[in-house]
């Protein structure tokens, strides 16, 4: 039972390798790219006559050698003036070099074919990134994400390089070798190589199948440990505000742990599998090295045979050794590689339908008709939602936490397909048309903006990459940040951070907002995009707001009613279900859901307005302290 699975998880892993390999294939031989090609074959040639020159090598050491001993029989074809000793001498120590220098003519050669397959391959698998689901993305750690593409990548040319350029020419020089052993020394020599050979690649390719588990349990704890330290650091000030550093510490040292003992044992294998390779091929070299002294002492080989046969034999372990190198590093690097191609085969959730057409904004109208919708087919989320964003008016969603609020926008960017009903745009389902045009139509303020770590302008431009610098400090001023910006020492070339952390919330939110306005979307949703701030923030950039809202269809995601009392229609969700509908003052007067939400928050915003004023009383040094402040 257990020899069956084990043959079924070697048939399994060696499926995959081939698979892998296949993958590769137009990376290493790029049809759009005949130059490589090229270099490819010559790469190979020159790699061909190296292995060549490489074999006359230790002639030359055989015939210096029976020179110096005054027993010199070289053969016909070899010119006389090389007979010589000092010439014998000089042509064995070119012939090292030329075999040298063509070495790295190869590499020289196949240098852009490897960095070439790298690229495009992570530009591959950088692309394929952005195409996946939201659903992917939340459901990923960035850490283990990137650690997974940069071993990826480095693990490519390591494959390409070995697969095309060492391979085949280590196959023929075992063969040249075999042939030179099979005639010159007859069929006991050419047996006693076969064998070591043999026993010397069954040994690597088993010891290194075993390295490779310990490997993947390497690269696993890796990046964990790496996964856990990005995450740390990116919630830094939260670690911060708890004090957590300590435990955070002891995470991470625990991750390492692992790695640490995972990586202690990579190594301590790898030196079993040298050590093994170094006595198969010692006893086989010792072997024939015996065989070859007792034909020299019985007359039947000259001095320079011995010498010959030792240097063939150190020659040949230099390939043999690579075999195994080349074994151990190409199957490293499909391990290395494999969860890369694992993430390219990741189907796309949301996939454009083979027929659809670039969406066509009129008038910009949205419309949701019976729609159902649920991340999870145990828990729906909206249950036969329908409403209408007249063209160029202002529609609000409101409700309680949990609700579907912020689901609206997304099916509306098209992040998520629904399940049942439909989503149009001027009557086009937003399924029947292209991605890429329906989020070129629309723009969103999100509640979290997170900027790029670069600067001000490069993210205000990042609504439209071609636009000049007046367009952009106009876009600044009308969001009401120009001033703020001029302010800075380097102006619009400040960088913000990463994820923007330099810049307060309302400074991040009136930079989503400019490069909003820059966009110039027909359809704009504002989701939750004012409700992180403190209410004299919120009133500033809720005018800024109104601004870009003007002349557009807008969508309003909003949690502070406050933000929503002029929209043309308000929404309130409630558990998947519109639960009521009207205007600010219609639903106010029917006394419902919504006038309680906004009897809550008037008081909280009151509460909110009082403890303010203490506070300014407070530090103006006016407060009765005989009073407590809470009255």
């Amino acid at each position: 039972m257990s020899n069956k699975k084990n043959t079924k998880t070697v048939s399994a892993e060696s499926g995959q390798t081939l698979q892998t390999i296949r993958n590769l294939w137009p990376y290493m031989w790029p049809d759009e790219r005949p130059d490589l090609k090229m270099r490819v074959v010559w790469a190979t040639f020159y790699l061909v006559v190296s292995k060549i020159v490489l074999i006359l090598v230790p002639y030359f050491f055989k015939w210096a050698t029976n020179a110096l001993n005054g027993k010199l029989q070289a053969p016909d074809y070899v010119p006389a003036l090389l007979l010589g000793t000092v010439m014998l001498v000089v042509a064995y120590n070119v012939a090292r070099i030329v075999q040298a220098g063509l070495n790295q003519l190869r590499d020289a050669l196949f240098a852009s074919v490897g960095q070439y397959a790298v690229r495009q391959l992570a530009y591959r698998t950088f692309v394929h990134m952005h195409e996946l689901s939201l659903r992917f993305h939340l459901e990923r750690r960035t850490g283990g994400l990137s650690r997974v593409i940069e071993r990826g990548t480095k693990g490519i040319e390591t494959i390409v390089r070995f697969t095309i350029l060492n391979t085949a020419p280590t196959i023929l020089e075992f063969a040249l070798t075999a042939i030179i052993f099979a005639f010159a020394y007859g069929f006991w020599y050419l047996a006693v190589v076969a064998v070591t050979v043999w026993l010397y690649t069954w040994f690597t390719i088993k010891a290194s199948d075993w390295r490779i588990n310990i490997r993947r349990e390497m690269n696993d704890s890796d990046t964990e440990a790496n996964t856990k330290a990005i995450d740390s650091l990116l919630n830094f000030e939260t670690v911060k505000y708890f004090g957590n550093e300590a435990m955070e510490a002891r995470r991470f040292d625990s991750a390492m742990a692992r790695y640490e003992e995972a990586a202690t044992r990579t190594w301590t294998s790898l030196g079993w599998l040298n050590f093994g390779q170094a006595v198969i091929f010692g006893i086989g070299m010792a072997i024939l090295m015996v065989m070859s002294a007792r034909e020299v002492m019985a007359g039947t080989q000259s001095l320079g045979d011995f010498v010959f046969i030792n240097a063939l034999l150190m020659q040949l372990s230099v390939p043999l050794n690579f075999i195994g190198f080349i074994y151990r590093e190409v199957r490293q690097g499909l391990t290395d590689i494999e969860q890369m191609f694992d993430l390219l085969d990741v189907e796309q959730e949301v996939k454009d339908k083979p027929d659809a057409r670039p969406l066509v904004v009129t008038d910009g109208a949205i419309r949701f008709d019976d729609v159902h919708f649920a991340y999870d087919p145990a828990r729906p989320i909206l249950k036969g939602i329908s409403f209408e964003v007249p063209a160029g008016k202002t529609v609000a969603i409101v409700g309680p936490s949990g609700a579907g609020k912020s689901t609206i926008s997304r099916l509306l960017f098209r992040f998520y397909d629904i399940q049942e009903g439909a989503i149009t745009i001027d009557g086009q389902d937003v399924r029947d048309v292209t991605q890429e045009s329906l989020r070129k139509v629309i723009g969103m303020v999100p509640q979290d903006t997170v900027l790029f770590n670069d600067t001000i302008a490069y993210n205000i431009r990042y609504g439209r990459t071609t636009a000049s610098e007046e367009e952009v400090e106009r876009a600044a001023e009308l969001a009401q940040i120009s001033n703020f910006i001029k302010l800075l020492p380097d102006g619009y070339q400040s960088m913000v951070g990463e994820r923007g952390l330099k810049l307060s919330g309302g400074e991040k939110q009136r930079v989503a907002i400019a490069r909003t306005i820059l966009k110039a979307p027909p359809i704009l949703i504002l989701d939750e995009a004012t409700s992180a701030l403190d209410t004299a923030t919120e009133q500033e950039i809720q005018s800024a707001l109104d601004i870009v809202s003007q002349g557009r269809t807008t969508l309003v995601i909003a949690h502070r009613l406050s933000t929503v009392i002029g929209a043309d229609e308000i929404i309130v969700l409630k558990d998947g279900f519109i639960a009521e509908r009207g205007t600010h003052r219609s639903l106010l007067q029917k006394k419902g859901l919504y006038a309680s939400m906004w009897d809550r928050q008037r008081e909280a915003t009151e509460a909110e307005e009082r403890l303010r004023q203490v506070r300014e009383k407070d530090e103006m040094g006016i407060l009765d302290r005989g009073v407590p402040a809470a009255e």
